[in-house]
């Protein structure tokens, strides 16, 4: 049997799809292969969001090919798609197939591999989602399944819909057999990913939404929880943020891209909506679902973006009720038209006005967990323990990490859990609720009365 390993770097988009990649082969006959051992072929499925994310691309194929010498070394995913000449000229790669073709990859690797060095083929052309294989577990107690790839939106700063192609859906049908398949395999909690995910169902033939499928899986799937990934501020509209607030299945946790307070800089970044906008959408969350965790992405140091405008940013998220931040700094990305715009900030002042905003997540993170000490949550236990402290780590439905003592068997496992204090911006410690029978613990199993 031929082992295989699959590097993966970047989004959850990427990680669902190294999932089902893995598991696809795994069917195939190939065995993963453990940390320290040789393998036959090795897939780095790469990153381009970021000059930072392609240069960690690169080390990543240059490493694996250094590690594993005997080995097919195989290159995919977005820096292949939007640089695959690039990595073909890496010694000691063999094939680079493109985010395109991603989904050929267990096709191809199921007979004998007689295929060009790179395969790549016009992504924007692309008019049907592809599915790598069923949905898998993985090693995930809480898996990713995507049910929505590409993007229309060409935000004038990102390169993802030049590698990722068009907006298209995962047919509800298979959005559900695919939910069933991962609880009956044990998982309590499925996390949906997209790359424009509030746009899910507008390409099929029968036109749905994201809410619509919400509901049938409410209605169609015996999951515990789901956790939606990253959502457009316009798409957190009042029909998807009055279902999450109604609903005890769906996880109280909105991931919403902000990028810019300022409304020139947004409109410079062809975004659809205001920071007023995101206001009101940011306190409507908050007014219907005061628990909630608010995340947001910022991006830093847009061509254009003078003291004023960056103040606008800090001063807007400094006062309204965001939980944690994703800040990222400006990366010129080509063929995104934001590449070759005047005004560029200087790397120092990038650095510092990042360093700002890194701080003032902190603060609101750690100032957002204090609020939870004193309440009983229900906590996803982890597949890992933290390494400094040897505690299980969990993660409450509305995304607060939660560190607690306990044995092995709680792994996977949903737990009540009382919060008994906040770690500053790491997380909270609890202590599992066991008073008057609220758990009760047979055959290894966690069962709540």
């Amino acid at each position: 049997m031929k082992k295989i390993k699959i590097i993966t770097l970047g989004c959850r988009v990427n990680q669902s799809e190294s999932d089902s990649l893995l598991s696809a082969l795994t069917e195939q006959g190939f065995t993963p292969g453990r940390k320290d051992e040789q393998c036959d072929i090795c897939i780095i499925n790469t990153c381009a969001v970021t000059q930072k994310a392609a240069m960690q691309s690169r080390q990543a194929i240059r490493k694996s090919a250094r590690l594993y010498p005997d080995a097919k070394i195989i290159a995919t995913g977005c820096y292949a798609q939007s640089g695959p000449h690039e990595i073909a000229n890496i010694n000691g790669v063999d094939h680079v197939i493109a985010q395109s073709d991603k989904h050929l990859i267990p096709g191809i690797l199921s007979r004998p591999f007689s295929q060009p060095k790179v395969i790549l083929h016009e992504i924007r052309k692309k008019n049907q989602f592809t599915r790598i294989g069923a949905a898998p577990m993985g090693t995930r107690t809480r898996p990713f399944l995507k049910i929505q790839d590409g993007c229309d939106q060409f935000c004038t700063y990102c390169i993802v819909p030049y590698t990722r192609g068009p907006s298209l859906s995962l047919d509800p049908e298979h959005v559900i057999s695919s939910i069933n398949t991962l609880f009956l395999n044990g998982a309590k909690e499925v996390v949906l990913t997209g790359i424009h995910l509030g746009r899910y169902g507008q390409d099929l033939a029968l036109p749905s939404s994201l809410v619509l499928l919400l509901k049938r899986i409410l209605a169609e799937t015996d999951l515990g929880h789901i956790r939606l990934s990253s959502i457009e501020p316009p798409e957190a509209d009042d029909d998807l943020i009055g279902l999450v607030a109604s609903s005890k299945r769906i996880c109280h946790h909105f991931h919403l891209p902000l990028q810019s307070g300022d409304d020139a800089i947004l409109k410079k970044m062809h975004r659809p909506y205001s920071a007023a906008e995101f206001t009101d959408t940011a306190f409507k969350i908050n007014r219907l679902i005061p628990h909630a965790a608010i995340g947001a992405d910022v991006l830093v140091g847009f061509p254009g973006e003078t003291d004023a405008a960056f103040k606008n940013t800090f001063d807007l998220i400094a006062n309204i009720p965001v939980t944690y931040l994703h800040v990222f700094p400006f990366s010129s990305r080509h063929p995104a038209p934001a590449a070759s715009f005047p005004d560029k900030i200087r790397h120092d002042v990038i650095k510092q006005r990042c360093a700002a905003l890194r701080k003032l997540g902190n603060e609101k993170k750690a100032a957002f967990f204090r609020k939870m000490v004193g309440q009983t949550r229900e906590v996803l236990i982890e597949g890992r323990r933290d390494k400094s402290s040897g505690r299980l780590l969990g993660l409450t439905t509305n995304y607060v990490p939660v560190y607690i003592d306990g044995d092995d068997y709680l792994i996977n496992k949903r737990i009540s859990c009382r919060i008994t204090g906040a770690l500053d911006h790491r997380g909270v410690s609890g202590d599992i609720v066991d008073s008057g029978n609220k758990i009760q613990i047979k055959m290894g199993e966690i069962l709540h009365e």
